[in-house]
């Protein structure tokens, strides 16, 4: 069957420090692993609202390969693209919370399986009649290699007529800005939708203001999508015809990793069956709310029954 949302990138497991403000240099207690890795987070929420989803990747034969797998193929996502490198362990992410809310990382990623992107992990019988190619900056940031399998996995969406979907998620500690501008520049030219934060906008066109960033976003494609992203405060949604900014819905915070990833995944669904673009950012801010109220990357991602539910309650 054709998929509807095709993504590639870092296959990881998360091992998290229990409670907050428990750092990772000293010692103390972990739980996990949970299944993890935006590309994979971005594909479990896409296929539990219902959508055909695959993810590009490799993990090691390992038990915390055999738990992200298990995740997948429970959720229904194609593993086609997923591969199981001999020699390799499976990426890891041990994370601790602090009491402000900010989060500290330290990634098992460039010398595991989840490192070793390179273009022949691409199959052609992943892109037949494919109807949208979701990537993501901090991938195409690991190394030259993962940013060339993003580009070939560009002309392989577009040569099968898909939508391109991109999210910057810049990480200047992989790329600094000014390569980004450079690297990114023909995902940016095909993108149909672009997700950034109004700092990415600004240092991806080298634009001093928000309002002339998305107008640099917006210029040569006439049917672009741009949405600025504003975490529990919503979105505002800019096209052609303007701007119109769709409220978040409050929530009491769990565990924030993932939010971003089943936002994009609740938009690029919605508006591939149809949806109106602030009709799909509206269900997006619901996929992000409801993806931060459960501990572990995966956890909060729900079904697309529970997500209508939830919007509607808040509506009535």
């Amino acid at each position: 069957m054709p998929l509807d949302v095709l993504t590639l990138g870092e296959a990881l497991v998360e091992v998290m420090r229990t409670g907050l403000d428990r750092p990772l240099d000293r010692e103390g207690p972990f739980v996990g692993p949970y299944p993890s890795g935006a590309p994979f987070i971005f594909a479990v929420q896409a296929a539990r609202l219902g959508a055909q989803a695959a993810a590009v990747g490799a993990v090691g034969d390992d038990a915390f390969g055999r738990c992200l797998l298990d995740q997948l193929t429970r959720d229904g996502v194609n593993c086609q693209g997923v591969r199981t490198l001999p020699g390799y362990t499976t990426g890891v992410a041990f994370v601790a919370y602090s009491g402000d809310g900010s989060r500290d990382f330290v990634f098992h990623l460039r010398h595991a399986a989840a490192g070793q992107i390179s273009p022949d992990l691409l199959d052609e019988r992943l892109f037949d009649d494919l109807k949208a190619l979701h990537l993501m900056g901090s991938t195409l940031s690991i190394h030259d290699d993962a940013l060339q399998t993003g580009l070939r996995a560009l002309e392989m969406a577009l040569a099968a007529g898909a939508k391109i979907s991109f999210d910057p998620n810049l990480r200047p500690q992989l790329m600094p800005p000014s390569r980004a501008r450079k690297a990114f520049a023909p995902i940016l030219r095909a993108a149909d939708v672009i997700l950034p934060t109004a700092e990415e906008a600004m240092l991806l066109t080298g634009q001093p203001t928000l309002e002339a960033a998305v107008q640099t976003l917006l210029a040569g494609k006439p049917e672009r999508i741009v949405i600025v992203t504003q975490g529990k405060a919503g979105c505002t949604v800019y096209t052609q015809d303007g701007a119109q900014t769709v409220p978040g819905f409050p929530v009491e915070e769990i565990d924030p990793t993932g939010a971003g990833d089943c936002f994009d995944a609740g938009f690029l669904v919605r508006w591939l069956v149809g949806d109106p673009p602030t009709l799909a950012a509206r269900f997006a801010n619901a996929c992000g709310a409801l993806a931060v109220t459960a501990q572990g990357p995966m956890a909060g991602a729900k079904t697309f029954d529970v997500v209508e539910a939830f919007i509607q309650e808040r509506l009535d």
